[in-house]
């Protein structure tokens, strides 16, 4: 056997590094021109909620990475898996009537936490390409059934669900929109359940009822015949951590199985742990039709994402011949063996129940503590999702002028602190891996603190 040796890269000079990166890299979600001027981050090595740049600096991250390092950096077990899975067998398709071992398992293990009649699973390689899955399937099933009007599909302004041309379609951001002529026809978007900012004057009770009701307003001017799926983060993520209150997502499902409209809960931030409960809709009483999930999967050590449709769906969609999709990666080996092994570690070092019953609960107090900083409107959050609302004036919650230049610069003091903490316009928002320690939330929200101090500081406050 041919001798396996690991990378021996040369240090890294961070500005000799800076200079190549700009040369060739194209950056997701990146102003080009600040990146240019500032120089990137050369992250070099992590372990556990901890991330070290190339210039020695240490951040604890408050994101998990991008919401899904989940069981924390540096987990041998996964290298291992991942080792002795490419040995055996690195690649193989999972097209034309073939399998894998650790598809197969991974299929199994995921129908068995999954919320009831989700037992059918699609691989895929991306939340965004889960999402793209969702469509073509959700088409073909409507044509199936006879219902081949029913091809409308409605989202939330605000909501994100992935970047191909289908997935952000489907989301809400107008910046996204704005700059690929989206959405495609066909998908349509309705105001989220942001009480704080769209509810003023209305109790909790009073707003769920009227955020859920602008659904079916929408259906009813599309036409019930022709919607085919509402699509709904359970707890909107990069939207601003936004928790809708009590009582919409079960108007929602009602308004759902009126019309006869699939419900789709997005799981890619929610899943595997983050709400307390396995998935987001096991937390909030959702019975979902269908269910991508991605990012917590694997804990980010491999992509990987799936889509978990109810055998009712699939059952019929199967009766109708093949369906002519999938991708060249989906159910990789290795990409689904790492996922097994992270969801072992889940199960038995109890994740889930540790944040529903211990530092999910610490970090809620923690951040609701925030909520007396002169600059925080609002707290809001779920296990360990966070968001904190920066206003010009907390008695009527009134918004910074020019919303999002306040949170870009709490986001930048807390990065000089060490602290990954990111914005969403004046929101800044919180999702730390599940491993996180108490001592670990006491440095973060000291840090927040520090940042939010620094910004009210700038802006002589």
């Amino acid at each position: 056997m041919t001798e396996v040796k690991t990378p021996n890269y040369d240090p890294i000079d961070t500005v000799e590094f800076q200079a190549r990166d700009a040369a060739h890299h194209l950056h997701p979600f990146t102003d080009y021109a600040g990146l240019a001027e500032e120089g990137t981050r050369i992250v070099t090595r992590a372990e556990g909620s901890v991330i070290h740049d190339s210039t020695g600096k240490r951040l604890l991250d408050g994101m998990a990475g991008l919401w899904c390092v989940n069981i924390g950096y540096g987990r041998r077990e996964l290298a291992d898996v991942a080792y002795r899975q490419m040995l055996d067998l690195p690649y193989y398709n999972t097209f034309f009537k073939s399998t894998t071992p650790p598809a197969t398992r991974l299929a199994e293990k995921l129908a068995e936490l999954a919320p009831t009649g989700l037992t059918k699973v699609f691989f895929n390689n991306s939340g965004s390409e889960a999402n793209d899955t969702l469509v073509r399937l959700i088409r073909h099933y409507w044509n199936v059934m006879e219902r081949p009007a029913k091809k409308h599909i409605i989202s939330r302004h605000m909501a994100y669900h992935g970047s191909t041309v289908a997935a952000a379609s489907i989301g809400g951001m107008a910046a996204m929109h704005g700059q690929a002529d989206l959405p495609l026809p066909g998908f349509h978007h309705i105001d989220p359940p942001y009480h704080y900012r769209d509810g003023q004057g209305m109790t909790e009770a009073v707003f769920a009822k009227h955020a859920a009701d602008l659904l079916e307003a929408k259906i009813q001017a599309l036409g019930p015949d022709n919607v085919a799926a509402f699509f709904g983060e359970p707890v909107m993520g990069a939207g601003g951590v936004i928790v809708a209150p009590e009582g919409y997502w079960e108007r929602i499902q009602e308004i759902c199985r009126k019309h006869e409209v699939l419900l789709v809960a997005d799981e890619v931030i929610c899943g595997f742990g983050r709400t307390g409960r396995w998935f987001g809709s096991q937390t909030l009483g959702i019975e979902p039709d269908m269910m991508p999930i991605a990012k917590g999967l694997s804990s980010g050590y491999q992509p990987i994402s799936a889509c978990l449709v109810h055998e009712r769906i699939a059952n019929a969609v199967g009766e109708h011949g093949e369906f002519f999709h999938g991708y060249t990666y989906s159910g990789h080996p290795v990409a689904c063996a790492v996922a097994l092994e992270n969801i072992r570690i889940i199960e038995e070092e109890g994740l889930v129940e540790r944040v529903r019953g211990d530092i999910g609960p610490y970090f809620q107090k923690k951040l609701h503590e925030m909520a007396d900083h002169r600059l925080v409107g609002q707290v809001q959050g779920l296990g360990l999702l966070g968001a904190m609302e920066l206003v010009a004036d907390k008695k009527t919650a009134t918004p910074f002028r020019n919303v999002g230049t306040v949170g870009t610069m709490a986001r930048d003091h807390s990065l000089d602190i060490g602290l990954v903490m990111r914005a969403v316009g004046d929101r800044l928002v919180l999702s730390p891996p599940l491993v996180i320690t108490r001592a670990e939330v006491d440095e973060l929200f000291e840090k927040a603190r520090m940042a939010i101090d620094r910004t009210a500081a700038d802006l002589g406050r």
